[in-house]
């Protein structure tokens, strides 16, 4: 039986340069170095059949901790709610209003970068206060 190593999570999507710059910048995360022999990741598309070019782009936790993150081009837009959603863990450890504090701010940022807030939802005395968003082409996310 084999061990897996990594996890790379994909995503369908529409323009997937754009969506994952967006992910760049909600996660930290880095674009990885063009595959050897080009200088560049604009060079490599260049390179490809007019059909395959900018059909897929993707982005790295640059610690190497988180996973890999795969942006594939589908003909088909999003039509229901993801059956899968990234955590965004901002307030991890946190509670009442210093949590609600830090989602907010986290929030703002993120609207700021093209994603929408769909739903605030507080504290329950089970669960810890959420916002759930959508990133800039709605696919769900939540602010934990």
């Amino acid at each position: 039986m084999s061990t897996v190593r990594q996890v790379q999570v994909t995503f369908d999507c529409a323009e997937p340069e754009r969506l994952a710059r967006f992910w760049c910048e909600v996660l930290g995360y880095v674009v990885p170095p063009p595959p050897p022999g080009s200088e560049s990741w604009q060079a490599f598309d260049d390179q490809l059949p007019p059909e395959h070019r900018g059909r897929a782009f993707a982005c790295v936790d640059p610690q190497g901790v988180g996973p890999r993150l795969f942006f594939q081009r589908v003909p088909e837009g999003k039509v229901v709610k993801n059956r899968v959603h990234l955590d965004v863990r901002v307030g991890p450890g946190l509670v009442g209003a210093e949590r609600l504090a830090a989602l907010d701010a986290e929030r703002d940022r993120l609207v700021a970068l093209g994603a929408t807030q769909v739903r605030r939802m507080l504290a329950d005395g089970v669960d810890e206060s959420c916002i759930v968003m959508q990133d800039v082409e709605g696919n769900e996310f939540c602010l934990d």
